[in-house]
């Protein structure tokens, strides 16, 4: 059974959809049989030593975390190592001075033009946290956009379809609002989804399974 740690330290903005995440989080690991959560809000359980006890990290934070400049290299080092990365919301919003980290994920959190109902778009529609979803799908949450980020560097698995929000709004010259991506980083995984702000969404069987199947993959259980 492998084991993922899940931290939902808020030392920014507290979302109060945490306390949903965690029970999800929990429940799709039980109800899958692949792997036994345990979330905390305690970061001192980031450290090389402790890590070792697990297979996947996943974050639900903000702000700049109380963590020694060990502590973030044991993040990015568990990842190198073959380990896997989940980011949920935001965990872009995390770790600003840390830049490295920003490279890890993939990008930073850099505004929420759009709180309303927005269609999504599918566009790895092969991806098993993907292989569920229509082509494109409503779904009203607030919609993060991102600075030091490109398509480029990640593997963009469902974007903004542009047509829903009023563009005017954003603040990328591109225009590419991504919501979900995945990537290798070193030996290890990441897979980063930008939904889950209502608290509501977490009792949505669509997101369970997207989120699952994203663990799944990051862990390297399916491809």
């Amino acid at each position: 059974m492998k084991k993922l740690l899940m931290l939902t330290h808020s030392a920014g903005f507290v979302h109060d959809y945490l306390p949903n995440a965690e029970e999800t989080v929990m429940e799709i690991g039980r109800k899958s049989g692949q792997f036994e959560a345990t979330a905390t809000q305690d970061c001192s359980l980031i450290n090389a030593e402790n890590l070792k006890n697990y297979d996947a990290l996943l974050f639900a934070t903000t702000g700049e975390l109380p963590m020694s400049d060990e502590q973030k290299q044991s993040i990015l080092d568990f990842v190198k190592s073959g380990k896997a990365f989940i980011g949920v919301h935001n965990a872009t919003d995390t770790f600003y001075k840390f830049p490295e980290y920003g490279e890890m994920i993939g990008g930073y959190f850099n505004g929420h033009p759009w709180t309303q109902e927005v269609v999504a778009i599918v566009e790895d529609g092969n991806h098993p946290s993907t292989r569920h979803l229509p082509a494109s799908f409503k779904v009203f949450d607030e919609i993060y956009v991102h600075r030091d980020w490109s398509r480029d560097k990640t593997h963009v698995l469902i974007r903004l379809d542009n047509n829903s929000v009023d563009l005017s709004k954003g603040n990328r010259e591109d225009n590419d609002y991504a919501l979900a991506w995945c990537h290798n980083y070193g030996e290890g995984r990441v897979f980063y989804t930008a939904f889950g702000h209502p608290k509501e969404l977490w009792h949505e069987e669509w997101l369970q399974k997207h989120l699952l199947e994203g663990i799944l993959w990051a862990m390297k259980i399916s491809e």
